[in-house]
């Protein structure tokens, strides 16, 4: 564990200062350029790999730097094709990552904290509490090992990647970031930054400063009520960060991007399934172009939150489409493995 600590990660360094190091170790600055393929577009999880550099410079390279890459520790397959991955990290913290196929694409969803910074009181991983956040590297590992079990269990690459696992990504704001312009760069996986949604609970300040720095990703919002007293009773933070802030800041979000905004939405029994909480969210999805997606809940134990019946969400998509608003019914996937939406928790 020493040599992890007295060590700086390579990963940690920009190209130019990857480059920087090389020269000032005397050698040419495009064996920088080589390193830096190696870590990102190739995923080098040694430098022992880097067969194109002699083995002085790997050396050279082992001497002065670890790389921290993750390991997933243990994969479950559920019976309906999902896979969770148990990814250990450099520090022997454990988050957790899941591939979601169907027969036209394979979707990530990545962790972006161990843990996390909110309190919603119907997910597992917040009773966790936030351990830390991801750097985006282990972010960006997460992709590239569920790229590789798409690629040999589904025979194709990966086509999505949602940022719906553990921990809150805009309390992860610069790393999840960072780790985006990696995976969408062609030095590292070139992927379309419109293949990634980033799904926040709702933290205004961070929603703007998204619009400012102009992103290309998609906005998803886990909404679950659009009346203050019912959200605030279900995700308490809502009580510091309102309704009304949210949608002024979802409002500026889309006057900068033009992209219509994601609300996720699980209704559950007794809290949000009355004519009245469908009212609230026609009248919340009204300010800006937007779409909803109903989501099944996934118990995690304690019996406190239990789904609404069909009637219920009937009664919801009736509402929504009667207003011209786009909404869809999710069934959850992966639940024999609780992999679902709300249960990642290390139970392994």
């Amino acid at each position: 564990m020493e040599e992890k600590t007295t060590k700086k990660d390579i990963r940690a360094l920009t190209l130019e200062q990857l480059r920087d190091f090389f020269v000032q170790s005397g050698d040419k600055a495009f064996r920088g350029n080589q390193v830096y393929e190696w870590l990102w577009q190739k995923s080098a999880h040694t430098f022992e790999v880097m067969t194109n550099i002699s083995k002085e410079t790997r050396d050279l390279l082992a001497a002065n730097f670890v790389i921290n890459h993750i390991k997933v520790d243990l994969m479950q397959r559920s019976s309906d094709g999902t896979i969770k991955n148990a990814v250990r990290l450099h520090d022997d913290l454990v988050v957790e990552s899941v591939l979601i196929p169907t027969k036209t694409r394979t979707t990530a969803c990545v962790s972006s904290q161990v843990g996390c910074s909110l309190d919603c009181k119907f997910c597992a991983t917040a009773r966790l509490k936030r351990m830390r956040n991801l750097n985006p590297d282990e972010i960006y590992d997460q992709v590239v090992a569920i790229d590789n079990e798409s690629r040999l269990y589904f025979d194709r690459p990966l086509s999505n990647i949602v940022f719906m696992g553990m921990g809150e990504p805009l309390m992860n704001y610069n790393n999840v970031l960072q780790a985006i312009e990696k995976i969408t760069s062609p030095d590292g996986l070139g992927m379309s930054p419109k293949r990634i949604t980033v799904s926040t609970s709702g933290v205004p300040k961070m929603i703007r400063k998204m619009a400012d720095e102009g992103v290309k990703f998609n906005l998803a919002v886990s909404l679950h009520s659009a009346i203050d007293e019912i959200r605030t009773s279900i995700m308490p933070f809502n009580a510091k960060m309102n309704l009304a802030d949210l949608r002024e800041a979802l409002q500026y979000w889309y006057g900068k991007t033009k992209n219509r905004i994601t609300y996720e939405y699980v209704v559950w029994k007794g809290i949000n399934d009355s004519q009245k909480d469908a009212d609230a969210l026609v009248q919340f999805c009204r300010f800006a172009p937007s779409k909803v997606n109903l989501i099944e809940y996934n118990p995690i134990d304690d019996g406190e939150f239990q789904q609404a019946n069909d009637k219920a969400i009937e009664m919801y998509v009736t509402t929504l489409e009667r207003k011209g608003i786009t909404v869809t019914v999710r069934r959850s996937r992966g639940k024999d493995i609780d992999a679902a939406c709300g249960q990642l928790a290390n139970k392994s």
